[in-house]
């Protein structure tokens, strides 16, 4: 069989959806079937270099065509508008939901993203999940013990439940570092809410479901109309700990070690871990600061 790889082909296909009606809730939607043909022209060589013989084919071709349709959780935030940016920049169709709704600065990514303004707890999911290959859930935060329960712990649940019942293949979680702090510091409720919100995507979604645990995030922060640069801390910060980590890892096994030891992680990077679990189905289960960090190469141009 001639090869396509090196000849050149005409492709004739067929023009793009418009308007399509998305499935009900009570029906998965991760797959859209698509009947169509390809023709295709080529040139094949005899084995006289003198002659050549014009070969025409059409081949059916029965495709599973699977939209990549993203939602992400605080997109307006600080890594939700990262991973919102890194995900427009690779052609995927992203819904950004978050209490503030559209960021109130500007770029040309910005008008790429569906705003939705709700509150997990409250928001219509009609409006978000119908059609949506992942969800991304960016949502955390402190406060009072009660309040990092909720934030953390029980808004998550919900959305992880919620992109369940919808059909949706995929979950990823931006969780924490637990610095190897002892235990009753973990038993704090920023920690045990994070790790109630893990628990509910590992059993929901076993083969799909990404918890993704950074240490301290850097990058170019806005605070109320101001930018934090973050990144003049955290990269020399994080370029110092990779040239010593020969030396510190002994170190890694006493408590709370990691305070100082762990890793900062890129924005940029965790974003770029996010497309990676999205668009790789082998890619799923808790991942540390250095797996995020290669997952970010894989898909880095």
């Amino acid at each position: 069989m001639a090869s396509f790889l090196h000849l050149p082909a005409i492709f004739t296909l067929p023009s793009p959806l418009h308007g399509a009606s998305f499935p009900a809730r009570s029906r998965p939607n991760s797959l859209f079937h698509t009947r169509f043909s390809i023709k295709c022209r080529y040139a094949e060589a005899n084995v006289n270099k003198d002659a050549f013989n014009s070969v025409s084919a059409t081949i059916d071709v029965l495709a599973d065509v699977k939209p990549e349709r993203v939602v992400v959780l605080g997109g307006s935030g600080f890594v939700g508008s990262a991973i919102c940016k890194a995900a427009v920049s690779k052609g995927i169709e992203v819904i950004g939901v978050s209490r503030s709704g559209r960021p109130t600065y500007s770029g040309s990514w910005i008008d790429q993203v569906n705003w939705v303004p709700g509150d997990v707890f409250y928001v219509n999911w009609d409006d978000v999940l119908v059609g949506a290959t992942a969800v991304v859930s960016t949502i955390g935060g402190f406060g009072s013990e009660e309040q990092m329960q909720r934030i953390n712990g029980d808004a998550n649940v919900v959305a992880v439940n919620a992109a369940k019942d919808y059909g949706v293949p995929k979950f990823i979680l931006i969780s924490v570092h637990d610095y190897n702090l002892p235990q009753f510091l973990l038993s704090s409720g920023y920690f045990t809410g994070k790790r109630k919100a893990e628990s509910e995507v590992l059993s929901k979604y076993p083969n799909s479901g990404v918890v993704l645990r950074p240490g301290f995030i850097y990058g170019k922060r806005r605070v109320d109309g101001f930018e934090l640069p973050l990144d003049l801390i955290g990269e020399p910060v994080e370029r110092i700990m990779s040239a010593t980590e020969n030396f510190t890892k002994p170190l890694s096994s006493l408590p709370a070690s990691d305070l100082l030891l762990a890793p900062p992680v890129s924005v940029d990077d965790v974003a770029l871990a996010v497309i990676n679990g999205i668009r790789d189905d082998d890619f799923f289960g808790i991942f540390t600061i250095a797996q995020i960090k290669e997952a970010a190469d894989k898909v880095r141009v």
